[in-house]
């Protein structure tokens, strides 16, 4: 049976894997982008749902990340931050998760990050988003545990996308390196030794939104080759 899945951040990247991964399954698809819908301004966000219809997998995958020490990290910054990758998730899952209960089915899967689990250098804002939307997929969990809906997120170590382009062209400048010494920079932070391809996370979330995943509620996948145990 085709169900509707959106995907929010769904027109690149890692996004844009997923949707055509649930496409090529025989789903519904809606990929978001900004220019449909800013996953941060509440209106725009229960309009949106409002039209789409009875929503059957919520992917949060819209995100945003910057990089600097703590100690230059603007306020603007951290709310950004904030704003897109946990307060985006926040507002897209209430709007879809009174119906899935009353349908008594539904997944929601959040695309955060290994920076959800642990903490790295130069990243305050975006670790303390990705913790928070870790922290509310499990909060989300709990208040649907044995509805029939569940809540959960995968947190894949760097993914080759154009925002892991730009972190690369980052590196790259401010320490002179050339970029494909950056991107080993990066690489090297799992045990992966490589970056992640797109259809890789792609894979993981279709895993969690499987109707056969039903006891998997909770959880957060991790995808770094065995850097993070859970």
């Amino acid at each position: 049976m085709s169900r509707l899945v959106v995907v929010t951040g769904g027109t690149r990247g890692i996004g844009a894997a997923i949707a055509a991964r649930f496409l090529a399954a025989g789903d519904r698809v809606l990929a978001v982008g900004r220019a449909d819908c800013d996953v941060t301004d509440e209106a725009a966000v229960a309009g949106f749902f409002a039209a789409a219809g009875p929503v059957d997998v919520l992917v949060n995958n819209a995100g945003i990340s910057t990089s600097a020490p703590l100690a230059r990290t603007t306020l603007a910054d951290w709310h950004s931050q904030h704003d897109v990758n946990a307060t985006g998730a926040f507002l897209c899952t209430r709007a879809v998760l009174a119906g899935m209960r009353e349908r008594g089915s539904g997944r929601i899967v959040t695309v955060a990050s290994t920076a959800g689990r642990v903490g790295y250098r130069y990243t305050g804002g975006y670790t303390a988003a990705k913790h928070a939307a870790v922290g509310l997929m499990r909060a989300v969990a709990a208040e649907v545990a044995g509805t029939g809906v569940t809540a959960n997120a995968v947190c894949p170590a760097f993914v080759r996308t154009d925002m892991t382009a730009e972190s690369v062209a980052r590196i790259a400048e401010t320490t002179g390196r050339d970029p494909a010494a950056a991107e080993a920079a990066l690489a090297s932070a799992s045990p992966l030794g490589r970056l992640l391809e797109p259809d890789e996370v792609a894979y993981a979330v279709a895993f969690l939104a499987a109707p056969e995943a039903a006891a998997i509620n909770g959880q957060t996948l991790v995808l770094d080759g065995g850097g993070i145990q859970t």
